[in-house]
């Protein structure tokens, strides 16, 4: 995640960006963590993480995501299985073959060890900048127990549990996903 953080930070630096909240669902907020981490030039102002990976929580290890089948991603990434799930024989074939490929550019991401950096629990504590953790109450990926681990590792870090929700609760419950993410706004906005 180090090279894919650095070249987003790079990218904003050339754009001449600052002052950026930057939101990372999954896999993003664990490449958002790692930005905020490396980021000398002060650019990144805020961050949203929705159900995010990338730290190692003893107690609660992340679900390897690449042992479900279908039916096993539908029952521990979503708050209401029978929305989440795709059987994959309905699938169009060109729809599947982009889904595979997909998954085989996650797994090489997710690297080793799976889905976290071990060094970057200790880092987040030197982020000063707000982070607004979200977390689906049903996520059985990675869980709101990770998640709270996740906002007491960051200087500035609070939890706000979705309910109805799983790994995706942008997704399953988008209005009240959104509705934190504008009051994180608005916080921000008055403390400038």
């Amino acid at each position: 995640m180090f090279h894919l953080a650095a070249t987003y930070l790079r990218l904003l630096h050339a754009r001449g960006l600052h002052d950026v909240l930057v939101v990372g669902s999954s896999l993003g907020g664990w490449v958002a963590s790692e930005m905020a981490v490396r980021d000398t030039e002060g650019l990144v102002t805020g961050l949203v993480l929705i159900d995010a990976v990338g730290i190692h929580v003893g107690s609660e290890p992340i679900r390897d995501f690449f042992a479900l089948d279908a039916r096993g991603i539908a029952e521990y990434a979503w708050h209401d299985p029978a929305r989440g799930y795709r059987d994959p024989a309905l699938v169009p074939p060109e729809q599947l073959a982009v889904q595979q490929a997909n998954m085989a550019s996650l797994k090489i991401l997710a690297g080793e060890p799976y889905m976290h950096d071990p060094e970057l629990h200790g880092r987040l504590r030197h982020v000063d900048v707000p982070a607004l953790l979200l977390w689906g109450e049903s996520d059985r990926i990675v869980t709101p127990a990770y998640g709270a681990a996740y906002a007491d590792a960051f200087a500035a870090g609070r939890l706000h549990v979705i309910p109805q929700a799983g790994h995706l609760p942008h997704l399953e419950q988008p209005e009240a996903t959104f509705a934190l993410i504008d009051a994180h706004l608005r916080d921000g906005a008055a403390r400038s």
